[in-house]
C-alpha cells in the first residue's frame, strides 16, 4: 500500500514542498518581526523621528502601538 500511496500522491509533491517552504518563510518572518531587538531599535528610530520632528505626536504614538503590539503574543488583543 505504501509504493501504490507514493505512486498516486507523486504528482503533487512539488506543492507539498512548496507549501513547506511557505511554512518555513512565514515562521522566519515572523521571529524576525516580533524579535524584541529589532523593535527596540524601531522604536528608538520613531523616537529620533519625531524629535527632529519628522513626525508629528500622534504619528508618533501610533508607530509605538504598532510597534509593542508586535512584541504581545498573537491574539492578546490590543492595546487599547
Amino acid at each position: 500500500m505504501g509504493l501504490f500511496t507514493t505512486l498516486l500522491t507523486l504528482p503533487v509533491a512539488p506543492l507539498r514542498g512548496v507549501i513547506k517552504l511557505g511554512e518555513v518563510l512565514e515562521r522566519e518572518a515572523d521571529r524576525q518581526l516580533r524579535d524584541p531587538a529589532r523593535v527596540r531599535a524601531e522604536l528608538a528610530a520613531v523616537d529620533e523621528s519625531y524629535a527632529s520632528g519628522h513626525l508629528i505626536a500622534e504619528e508618533r504614538d501610533r508607530y509605538q502601538d504598532e510597534l509593542v503590539a508586535r512584541l504581545l503574543p498573537p491574539g492578546a488583543g490590543g492595546l487599547r
